[in-house]
């Protein structure tokens, strides 16, 4: 999970700011441009300041009234979609898949994102347990190291798929 906190800008660390070099003129890849570019072949690895400056790319793709995720909100989807889960393991491990979402469900934001405009959040559903039997495989949750699931949404997608139904959610 580490490697995808650090990609897309969620984790939380104490390590001092560093300083990002200016990208160049013309940069206008997204972290899964990069990413295609990795699984094709051309390119070994993808890390900074690629990344970085993949995902301030991507912000400035946001409109400027751009209200970004917080901790303790709650989003519905407005229409059946496909969202992006991963799964946690007790091992140094992660899998993750597509799943399909029914129109209506909602998710919320468990943690605060580490950046204050995040380009994409983890979130829980708010009905996790049903959720897990339609969205994760059997053989992922019969699995004695498997320790649960949740999804990783875009900013983008928020914006457009997705309506905030409440701000200050706590899990009971």
């Amino acid at each position: 999970m580490n490697f995808f906190r650090r990609i897309f800008g969620n984790t939380k660390s104490n390590h001092p700011i560093r300083k990002i070099p200016t990208a160049p003129a013309g940069w206008n890849l997204t972290i899964a441009d990069l990413m295609r570019e990795m699984n094709e072949g051309k390119r070994k690895s993808v890390g900074s300041p690629e990344v970085d400056w993949a995902r301030d790319y991507e912000r400035s793709l946001l409109p400027s009234n751009t209200r970004f995720p917080k901790e303790g909100d709650v989003y519905e989807s407005i229409s059946d979609m496909e969202v992006d889960y991963m799964t946690a393991w007790r091992a140094p491990f992660t899998r993750g898949g597509k799943a399909m979402i029914r129109k209506g469900e909602r998710f919320w934001i468990d943690s605060a994102p580490n950046s204050q405009c995040p380009i994409s959040v983890y979130a829980m559903a708010i009905r996790y347990d049903a959720l897990e039997i339609e969205a994760i495989p059997a053989s992922d949750r019969e699995n004695p190291k498997y320790n649960g699931y949740y999804f990783s949404i875009k900013t983008a997608d928020l914006i457009s798929r997705y309506r905030l139904v409440d701000e200050n959610y706590k899990k009971e």
